[in-house]
Formats: structure tokens, C-alpha cells, sequence
């Protein structure tokens, strides 16, 4: 039997958060941390160049997700609930164009449902999001793969990556894949 499966890229800050919350929700089948919608001529970049903030590329996962099991609403309003969406251009201290708030869509009805979901936010006015096309989309380099997994005891993962994991598992408990 053939899963039909859905993709969506999300930028929210590092993608070490973000990967390291979706890889636990359920329904969500492959996450890829990886850079988007920057200079074409710089395509693909590198993760030294990206950091620079000077590409226009934005840190993002793209994820394949079965819309049987999780919809695409459910992952956007996890998405909202674990990054600050009227932050512009910075996660925490993560500051610079390459951690702005973005969805980036692959289907026109993703992006529907995602204005629908950004206008039903309580702070909609303030929200700062971008939505557009996905573009220029490359996988980072591996070793940002599964990094949180890999390296839970670096400072960076345990001061910032954990507790964002910890609100997804506490607020969203109802979406969190069985072990």
C-alpha cells in the first residue's frame, strides 16, 4: 500500500529546533534541515555562507508529513506554537535574515491554508511570516542532520534546542509519535 504524502518547508530560528521537534510528531515521516529562497546565484549554498546573513537564504526543514495521520493545519499550528512569529529577522539571539519566520509552500492550497491559519492567530496583526513559493531549496550539509539527536549535550542543544523541544512535548502531547 502507497502513503500519500504532502511536503511543506518551515523557517523558525535554527533548524536545529524545528527539526528536532517535528522529528517527534506523529504523522510526520521525514524531516531534512536544509536553506531556501536566496540568491540564485549562490545556489547551493553553504552553511558558512548562509551564517554570514548576506544570501537571502533561510535555515528551514522541509517536511513529508501523511495528511491521513496529521494535517497540515496541526503542523502549522504546532509550527506557531514552538517559534515567536512577530519576532523579524531573530529567534532568541539567533539573529539575521537566515532565522526569519517563513512557510514556504509546494501547493497553492498550502498556502491557503496557511493565510488562514496566520489570519486566526491571536496576534495576526503583529505576525511577520513570510509566505511564498519554496525556491532554490538544498539539503544542508550532514552534519546538521539529526543534530539534536546526535548531540543533545552541546550547549546550544540543551539551552535552546531542549526546552523548545520540551513545550512541543508538553503543549502538543497530543501529537507526539509513540516510541
Amino acid at each position: 500500500m502507497t502513503t500519500h504524502t504532502e511536503t511543506i518547508t518551515l523557517g523558525g530560528g535554527c533548524f536545529w529546533c524545528l527539526e528536532a521537534v517535528f522529528d517527534r510528531v506523529a504523522g510526520v515521516l521525514d524531516v531534512e534541515s536544509g536553506y531556501c529562497n536566496g540568491r540564485a546565484e549562490l545556489h547551493p549554498p553553504t552553511y558558512e555562507q548562509v551564517c554570514t546573513g548576506q544570501t537571502g537564504f533561510v535555515e528551514v526543514v522541509k517536511l513529508v508529513f501523511d495528511p491521513a495521520q496529521i494535517g497540515l493545519r496541526d503542523l502549522l499550528v504546532i509550527f506557531f506554537g514552538i517559534h515567536d512569529p512577530t519576532s523579524l529577522n531573530r529567534q532568541g539571539n539567533d539573529v539575521g535574515t537566515q532565522y526569519r519566520s517563513g512557510i514556504y509552500w509546494h501547493d497553492a492550497a498550502h498556502a491557503e491554508m496557511a493565510r488562514d491559519v496566520m489570519a486566526g492567530l491571536p496576534n495576526a496583526s503583529e505576525v511577520v511570516t513570510e509566505l511564498v513559493p519554496i525556491a532554490h531549496y538544498s539539503a544542508a550539509e550532514a552534519y546538521h542532520q539529526d543534530y539534536f539527536l546526535k548531540h543533545p549535550n552541546q550547549g546550544y542543544c540543551a539551552f535552546v534546542v531542549a526546552p523548545k523541544l520540551d513545550k512541543f512535548l508538553r503543549v502538543f502531547a497530543q501529537h507526539v509519535r509513540p516510541d
